[in-house]
């Protein structure tokens, strides 16, 4: 880790892992768009060189820092041991962001600015109005607006992106949450961390962002996403509901249905 963190207020986290590529060009876009901000850069030992490429733009910046991990930990633990040293360092406001360029640095004030307004904390989303994704191919546009409409449905949160991970908390949110207890199936803490804060009584807005695929590098997402993920929102789903499952299923598969119908009409947007 490098040398401690000066005087600021927020903290941008960008977990890394085979990022040697992507991690110069995210870290310059965040420097330009908000260069007021300190990032955090946490790397799980990239056999690519990543870490020590961090190190040396750390090095040259005294906005940046790295936290090196023992191995591929995972994303909810590297934004876990993020948190914590934020929180450790008096940040009043922490961030994820993706290190692959899907979260454009150029939107973060869109994300700040709706904290600055009274949010506890802001989720840049894919399908709010005017929010949109650049690059996917269209079923995973359709896997991902699906399991957000079957998530919202299933847990009631009045959400439309809770897997998104492009967010921005005020710290009391991170110190209220129970983050050692965050369920690591999948990505499914996003959706958990979300659904939390919204069971507490924080203010949770979207703000529509601009989602665009990785060009350089392979995505880390696969298939447990969906098979972990949805499992564990189903059972929080049937306890959250009770004894409303049969209807919980029966909505859903009236709103798949009206889905699929409005993703055929709406395909020219992919």
């Amino acid at each position: 880790m490098s040398n401690e963190a000066a005087n600021a207020t927020t903290l941008v986290i960008i977990p890394t892992y085979n990022e040697l590529e992507n991690l110069p060009l995210i870290v310059d876009r965040v420097r330009q768009a908000t260069p007021e901000v300190h990032i955090l850069v946490v790397d799980d030992n990239s056999p690519d060189g990543t870490g020590t490429r961090a190190d040396e733009l750390a090095a040259k910046d005294d906005h940046i820092f790295v936290m090196h991990r023992e191995g591929k930990g995972g994303l909810c633990a590297a934004y876990m041991a993020g948190f914590q040293w934020g929180l450790e360092r008096n940040y009043q406001v922490l961030c994820e962001m993706d290190a692959d360029g899907s979260h454009a640095p150029e939107q973060l004030h869109l994300l700040l600015g709706e904290l600055d307004n009274g949010a506890d904390m802001v989720i840049g989303s894919r399908y709010v109005p005017g929010g949109k994704v650049v690059n996917w191919p269209k079923n995973r546009w359709f896997l991902s607006k699906g399991g957000n409409v079957y998530i919202n449905l299933a847990l009631g949160a009045g959400l439309t992106d809770m897997t998104a991970g492009y967010r921005a908390f005020r710290r009391h949110v991170l110190e209220a949450l129970p983050l050692d207890e965050l369920s690591n199936a999948g990505y499914i803490f996003q959706v958990e961390i979300a659904y939390r804060a919204v069971e507490l009584g924080f203010d949770v807005r979207e703000v529509p962002i601009t989602f665009t695929e990785r060009e350089i590098g392979e995505s880390k997402l696969d298939g447990s996403f969906v098979k972990d993920s949805l499992l564990e929102v189903t059972k929080w789903g049937v306890k959250h509901r009770g004894g409303q499952a049969v209807e919980l299923a029966k909505e859903m598969v009236g709103l798949v249905n009206y889905e699929w119908n409005h993703f055929k009409k709406k395909s020219s947007w992919l």
